[in-house]
């Protein structure tokens, strides 16, 4: 499990490799990961964007950016979380994925939030020290 907290909004990242979807003789490796939004602050708050890099083993690096995610633009009052799950593939048994969410606040405020560096890991991949 990954945390990060920004302006009082706590994004928990948690990965999961999914051997089912992954096929290691044609280098397709598929991850799960779930991603939970605590709004922590006194303030009503909205997700409108994301912003993901991803960075594959061999260094290779792609950026995903849109709007909301997942389809949703979630509005989260003072206390309250919102859940999600997507995934990831890779060419690479391993890699990290890190982010950001731009939130607007209901005053029209906007700034952006960390999504914590998680690891995407393998059974198959070599560990390796940074």
């Amino acid at each position: 499990m990954y945390i990060a907290i920004t302006h009082d909004i706590q994004v928990t990242a948690l990965p999961d490799f999914l051997m089912e979807r992954s096929d290691p003789a044609q280098d397709r490796y598929f991850w799960a990961y779930t991603i939970e939004i605590a709004n922590l602050g006194r303030n009503r708050v909205q997700l409108v964007s994301r912003h993901w890099i991803i960075i594959d083993a061999n260094g290779r690096r792609e950026e995903v950016s849109g709007p909301g995610v997942v389809g949703e633009q979630p509005v989260l009052e003072p206390g309250e979380t919102f859940r999600y799950a997507s995934g990831c593939p890779l060419n690479t048994p391993s890699g990290i994925m890190q982010g950001s969410y731009r939130m607007v606040t209901a005053e029209g405020e906007s700034f952006d939030i960390e999504v914590p560096t998680f690891s995407l890991d393998s059974p198959l991949s070599n560990p390796t020290l940074n």
